[in-house]
C-alpha cells in the first residue's frame, strides 16, 4: 500500500451524540425507557449511563454513595499511583468531602456574587473590545475567533495571573484535553498544561501579585501544596475560558437559528436572565466523560440494580431535556428562565465559576446584539462546525455578517 498509515476515527460513544442542537432519538429512548444503559467505560470494561433529570440530580448530589474521588482519571492509562496523584492534585472535580470542601473553602470567597459586581465594568470593557475587534475584521468573520473567544479568556486570565499573550498556546492544549476520541493525545496535553502551571506558580511564589494566584499563595500559601496550586490554576484556566466560550458561540447561533428568541431580548432586554438560564438548560454543552462518578455501594437507580465500584456517566444534556422536569423540554423559550436546570452541575461539585459566567453571558449576548443590529449567519444552509469528540460541546467556528 506504498507505506499509507490508515487511522481510525473512533466511535462516538451515545452520551456524547447530538444532533445539532438536539439529543439523538437513541438517548431520548434510554432517558424515556429504561432510564439507565449498560454502555462502555471510557476506561474499559463496564459503566451505567444515566439519562432522567430525577436520577442524574440524585447522584450528584449524594457524594457518600456517588464517589468523585474514586472515578478513574487516566484513561491512557500511562501513570503510575503516584504519578497519578500528582497530577489529580488541586482538581476540585476529582475529590470528594473532606478534601474537596477544604479546596472550595479557599477558593469559594473569589467567586461571590458580590465579588463578580466589582468585575463586571471591567468584563464590559473586555465584551466592548472584542466587538470593535469584530467589527473591524473582514466579512464574514469568525465569530468565536473574534469574540466568543476571547472575551472569557482575558477575563479569567486577567483573574487569574495569565499572560494572554500565552492564550493561543493554553487554548490549543484545552482542545486537546477535551477531545475524547485520543486518550493518549489528552494524556500528553494534561502534561503540558501542568508543565506551563508549575512555572507561573514558582514565578507567583517569588513575587505574588494582586491576581488570583497572588491571593492564594500570600493567604493560604502554606495551606496549599505547589501541585495543588498548580492545579487549581490549570482548572481554572481550562473551564473558565472554554466553557464560558462554547455557551456564547452555541448561543449566538441558536438566537440566529431562532429569529422570533432573539427579537424577544432586543425588544425586552429584562429578559437577558432568564434567557441565559434557558440557553444553559437546551444546550448544555458539559456532557460524557466530564460528569461521571463511582459508586461506593450496591444502588438502585430507576430500577436498575448496580453494584459497588460502578462507573456512573451522567447525561446532563438528557436530563435537561427530561419532560419530567420541564414541559416541551426541546422548545427553545428564553422567556422561562429554567431554574433548576443542572448545567452548572449540582450538590458539592456545583460550578464554582457560575456568577462569573452568568455575568459574562448577561453582558455579553445584549452588547452582540446591540453592536450589530444586522448580526445574520454568513451563510444559512451552511453546516454548522460542532466540536462532536468534545467533553464540552460547542462550535470551533462560526462565520457571521452584519
Amino acid at each position: 500500500m506504498g507505506g499509507t498509515k490508515m487511522t481510525h476515527t473512533p466511535e462516538l460513544p451515545l452520551e456524547m451524540r447530538r444532533n445539532g442542537f438536539d439529543l439523538v432519538e437513541e438517548l431520548a429512548q434510554v432517558r424515556d425507557g429504561e432510564g439507565v444503559l449498560r454502555t462502555r467505560s471510557p476506561f474499559g470494561g463496564t459503566a451505567y449511563l444515566v439519562c432522567r433529570y430525577e436520577d442524574v440530580r440524585e447522584v450528584l448530589s449524594d457524594p457518600e454513595r456517588f464517589s468523585s474521588g474514586r472515578t478513574p482519571f487516566d484513561a491512557a492509562g500511562e501513570l503510575d499511583e503516584d504519578e497519578r496523584a500528582r497530577m489529580r492534585a488541586g482538581l476540585l472535580p476529582a475529590f470528594d468531602p473532606p478534601e474537596h470542601t477544604r479546596l472550595r473553602r479557599i477558593l469559594t470567597p473569589e467567586f461571590t456574587v458580590r465579588r463578580m459586581r466589582r468585575l463586571q465594568p471591567r468584563v464590559e470593557e473586555i465584551v466592548q473590545t472584542a466587538l470593535d475587534d469584530l467589527e473591524q475584521a473582514d466579512k464574514p468573520a469568525d465569530l468565536v475567533a473574534h469574540f466568543a473567544l476571547p472575551v472569557p479568556s482575558l477575563v479569567i486570565c486577567e483573574l487569574l495571573g495569565v499572560p494572554y499573550a500565552d492564550r493561543a498556546g493554553f487554548q490549543e492544549r484545552s482542545a486537546r484535553l477535551l477531545d475524547t476520541s485520543s486518550p493518549e493525545q489528552q494524556a500528553a496535553a494534561r502534561q503540558e498544561e501542568r508543565a506551563y502551571m508549575a512555572g507561573l506558580v514558582a514565578r507567583a511564589r517569588k513575587e505574588p501579585g494582586e491576581d488570583m494566584l497572588g491571593m492564594l499563595i500570600r493567604d493560604h500559601g502554606d495551606d496549599l501544596s505547589t501541585d495543588e496550586l498548580v492545579g487549581i490554576a490549570s482548572l481554572l484556566l481550562l473551564a473558565g475560558h472554554e466553557t464560558t466560550s462554547n455557551m456564547l458561540g452555541l448561543g449566538t447561533l441558536a438566537l440566529l437559528r431562532y429569529p422570533d428568541q432573539l427579537a424577544m431580548i432586543r425588544e425586552n432586554p429584562s429578559l437577558v436572565e432568564p434567557a441565559v438560564e434557558e440557553l444553559l438548560r437546551w444546550l448544555s454543552i458539559v456532557q460524557g466523560p466530564a460528569v461521571m462518578r463511582t459508586t461506593t455501594t450496591d444502588v438502585e437507580i430507576a430500577g436498575h440494580a448496580i453494584p459497588t465500584d460502578s462507573l456512573l456517566i451522567l447525561s446532563p444534556p438528557s436530563a435537561n431535556r427530561d419532560p419530567a422536569f420541564i414541559d416541551d423540554p426541546d422548545t427553545l423559550d428564553l422567556s422561562r428562565g429554567a431554574i433548576g436546570h443542572l448545567a452548572f452541575g449540582h450538590g458539592v461539585h456545583h460550578c464554582l465559576g457560575a456568577p462569573l459566567a452568568r455575568m459574562e453571558m448577561r453582558i455579553a449576548f445584549p452588547a452582540l446584539l446591540e453592536h450589530f443590529p444586522g448580526l445574520a449567519l454568513a451563510d444559512p444552509d451552511e453546516q454548522a462546525d460542532f466540536k462532536n469528540f468534545s467533553a464540552v460541546y460547542g462550535l470551533n467556528s462560526l462565520r457571521v455578517t452584519w
